[in-house]
């Protein structure tokens, strides 16, 4: 055997994915790449993504746009972890740890409370200041401008993806301290691979008690997907007078999917995600950049591209979103309920596999319709964000495709 056979052959033994360290490189590039993809399609720049009109477009006559830039997403984030530093919350235990020793961790859950909080404080609570007939300042609170999230979208990408970065940075480096509770996935001793897979299970901080990749998996991101969408409705009323069908449908669907994350906070402690990935590149960068700026495509497509669907078209596609989210959130609950409490009433008639990892596969109910039918039920819901942009370019079906 070569000695490059021998060695992918020990990259698969360790159960590395991605090709291990050799495609990590080339996964976080396409990554960052498709990140630009909604100012890639708005700007028409095909075939130079990663120009600069494209990558910061306000850079050509002032670089401090994305300083400004940074200190709003970073004002954004701590006013996320202040949320959930102070408002009532339900302390709730997670599945046992992986180490054999049945220490559960407690998760502080009020992302649904710091949801509505936002949005109140988002509509009455912004500070601007007017200028009154005797010369004099005056502060008013009302909504905050969020056209100008329009304005710097890809800016504020560029800064985002920069900031997943330094924060994959400090998990990387701070999970080489003592006592750390390590990911298998991501101690392989690739440095770049672990880098990108997350070495820690579980980085904490605040004295143990502010979970990192349960925050950023749920609040930042997430929120700040909805926001934009909202900010690209505002966007297109300023320039029609009107809002469309298919941007009132796109925040409808988008809205309920984000509210639905938050509403049910507590049943991401058992996914996996949460059980058994390490908290690195990928999982940092996805929650933060590749969510909001990927997933915003299609309100950011309909700005400047309505597709003028009739009511019976709109209708249809509202009834298989429906369709979708009721196969999402069915088989959801039932798995997590079943993960909780194999002998609650609602599930204990279900049946499943012992798996050899000691595991419950289940494989009636919802999922003995298929293996995933969580997915299903996902992806029914992304095609029809998709239908709502209409046929004119195949750009807003990306997330239906790559899905």
């Amino acid at each position: 055997m070569t000695k490059t056979k021998e060695k992918n052959k020990n990259l698969k033994d360790n159960g590395m994915e991605y090709e291990g360290p050799h495609g990590f490189g080339c996964l976080i590039g396409t990554l960052v790449t498709t990140s630009f993809l909604p100012s890639f399609e708005a700007t028409k720049c095909l075939g130079g993504v990663l120009a600069s009109s494209v990558l910061c477009p306000s850079c050509a006559t002032d670089v401090t746009v994305l300083g400004w830039c940074t200190v709003g997403l970073v004002s954004w984030f701590m006013f996320q972890v202040v949320l959930e530093r102070l408002l009532p919350c339900a302390l709730v235990e997670g599945a046992p740890l992986p180490d054999g020793s049945g220490k559960k961790l407690t998760y502080r859950i009020n992302g649904h409370l710091a949801f509505w909080v936002t949005l109140l404080l988002l509509e009455v609570a912004w500070p601007s200041i007017i200028a009154l007939p005797e010369g004099e300042e005056k502060v008013v609170f009302g909504r905050a401008p969020l056209t100008l999230l329009y304005d710097y979208y890809a800016e504020l990408a560029l800064c985002t993806i920069g900031l997943s970065f330094l924060l994959s940075f400090y998990l990387y480096f701070t999970s080489f301290a003592q006592s750390k509770l390590l990911a298998k996935g991501g101690n392989t001793g690739y440095a770049t691979y672990d880098f990108f897979m997350g070495r820690e299970l579980n980085p904490r901080s605040l004295n143990n008690t502010f979970d990192w990749k349960e925050f950023c998996e749920l609040r930042p991101g997430l929120m700040g997907w909805m926001i934009l969408n909202l900010a690209m409705m505002q966007k297109q009323y300023d320039n029609l007078g009107y809002v469309t069908g298919s941007m009132i449908l796109i925040n409808i669907f988008q809205g309920v999917y984000v509210w639905d994350a938050l509403y049910q906070e507590k049943a991401i402690l058992t996914t996996m995600d949460i059980t058994t990935d390490g908290f690195g590149f990928m999982l940092a960068f996805g929650d933060l950049a590749w969510v909001p700026f990927t997933y915003s495509l299609q309100s950011r497509y309909l700005v400047d591209n309505d597709p003028h669907l009739s009511l019976p078209a709109l209708l249809l596609i509202l009834i298989t979103n429906m369709a979708g989210y009721t196969i999402f959130r069915s088989a959801n609950s039932q798995k997590d309920a079943f993960r909780r409490n194999p002998a609650d009433k609602a599930v204990s008639h279900l049946q499943y596999l012992q798996t050899k990892r000691g595991t419950r596969l289940l494989t009636s109910g919802w999922w003995g319709m298929a293996r995933k039918i969580n997915y299903t039920g996902d992806w029914i819901m992304g095609l029809s964000w998709c239908m709502v942009c209409g046929w004119g370019s195949i750009v807003p079906f990306y997330y239906a495709i790559y899905f």
